[in-house]
């Protein structure tokens, strides 16, 4: 529980001005001339010359929206003031701003360019799902869904080059779901790079998100750009970096459903058909290693659920394993070794932005055989209430973690093999044995009822 001075949750400048104006106000709401005295006479404690105090104005400014350059020790002077000298108080304020200022700077940090990235050796053109995606998109905006690793940027940028509009060429990484913890970029960082690619000197540019969409949208015109945002976070990220002329085409990368974009096409990104699967195998692998046992491979690729990501981990550690034979890689270490070298972290980056509630039942549906399940399944395994249960599937089926089909739920091969390792270290022995009870009392007491 948060002590009466301290702040609640903040990540952006905006917050922390929130949080300062109901402190402000739980302080006795004092005058701006009232606080900046408070403030006079504490610099003047510890020493400071008259002509570094701030006026009136400048104290007033503390408690704006909006501040582009925060003046932070004239931030912590103001809650010392507010807080009546508190010292744990006024720490916790501190390690808000540099929370603040620290997520400000990396969500300031952009990777775009004004071309399309390169993408990496051995990488496999899905012919097929290009053509299908390029009749889908025509003039206008698609946006590109689905699981971690499964293709969805590599798939971007061929239909980009199949595309080949005339105008100009703008590729911004969103960060949506960066590994490590980063913030996802922040669109107004993102328009001052799109515009500085576009030739608009540094002081030209405004410093509002509304004004630098506005400009932007009026610089390309109807000059058939093309935009690819990969990896974004979700609407409220893409609306202002959206194109508004008539031609040209935007393309978008996200591992959730960002069903709140209007006139957008959506698509969601498949599995690898299986030639396909085989192809990725033999460019990473070597050909010889393939197809000195294609019907094992094959197998191999269904276990991974043919996903691109896992195929170029197990292809590489054929590489670089001439001693290990096809047969060697059956289906548990397949699993392991293709979440130790980057599954893993690409499905723990989707985790990551789960609520609690969310995170906990994918955990247990690890616990259900690798056949479909119901909701009603689902609701037995994590304890709740079938309604709040759908609810919670729901949001899974958006972040591509839980697969809906004609027979129930499903999780697919490797976030299974993923969410059985996170139970082990996320839910106490109790708690998985009683969830396994629970399915099974349910599962028995639903062949008897059958019977």
């Amino acid at each position: 529980m948060l002590r009466e001075w301290e702040p609640g949750e903040v990540r952006t400048m905006d917050d922390f001005v929130a949080e300062l104006r109901k402190l402000k106000a739980r302080a006795g709401n004092p005058s701006i001339t009232q606080i900046t005295r408070r403030v006079h006479l504490a610099w003047q404690r510890a020493g400071r010359p008259c002509g570094e105090w701030p006026a009136r104005s400048t104290v007033g400014n503390c408690f704006r929206f909006g501040r582009r350059r925060p003046n932070a020790d004239l931030l912590l002077a103001v809650v010392h003031a507010l807080v009546d000298g508190d010292a744990a108080a006024v720490s916790a304020w501190r390690q808000a701003l540099r929370t603040v200022l620290g997520e400000a700077e990396a969500a300031g940090r952009v990777a775009a360019a004004g071309r399309l990235p390169d993408l990496p050796a051995g990488h496999v053109v899905r012919e097929g799902l290009v053509e299908r995606a390029s009749h889908v998109l025509d003039d206008g905006a698609l946006v590109l869904e689905g699981q971690a690793g499964i293709g969805k940027t590599s798939l971007a940028v061929d239909l980009a080059r199949h595309i080949r509009t005339a105008g100009p060429v703008l590729f911004a990484d969103l960060r949506g779901s960066a590994v490590g913890g980063a913030p996802p970029a922040d669109p107004r960082a993102v328009l001052e790079s799109f515009l500085r690619i576009l030739g608009v000197a540094g002081e030209r540019i405004p410093y509002g998100l509304d004004a630098r969409a506005r400009l932007y949208r009026r610089l390309l015109g109807a000059s058939a750009p093309l935009v690819v945002l990969d990896d974004a976070a979700d609407a409220d990220q893409v609306r202002p970096l959206l194109p508004a002329g008539p031609t040209g085409a935007t393309l978008v990368t996200s591992r959730t459903r960002l069903a709140e974009l209007d006139g957008v096409r959506r698509m969601s990104v498949p599995a690898l058909e299986p030639k396909e699967a085989l192809a990725v195998l033999r460019a990473t692998a070597g050909a010889g290693r393939i197809e000195e046992d294609e019907q094992t491979a094959g197998r191999m690729a269904e276990l991974l659920g043919r996903h691109p990501l896992a195929l170029s981990v197990i292809g590489r550690h054929l590489r670089e394993h001439p001693d290990w034979e096809l047969a060697d890689y059956s289906s548990e270490p397949l699993a392991a070794l293709a979440l130790e070298g980057g599954v893993r972290a690409a499905l723990a980056a989707t985790d990551a932005k789960l609520p609690g509630e969310e995170r906990r039942l994918l955990r247990l549906l690890a616990l259900h055989p690798r056949r479909p399940f119901t909701a009603r399944t689902a609701a037995v395994l994590a304890d709740r209430p079938d309604a709040e249960t759908r609810a919670l599937l729901a949001a899974l089926v958006r972040s591509h973690l839980v697969e809906e089909g004609a027979e129930g739920y499903h999780l697919p091969n490797l976030v299974h093999a993923y969410a059985r390792e996170r139970i082990g270290i996320d839910e106490p022995a109790s708690c998985v044995r009683r969830a396994v009870e629970r399915v099974f009392v349910h599962h028995y007491s639903t062949v008897a009822v059958a019977v």
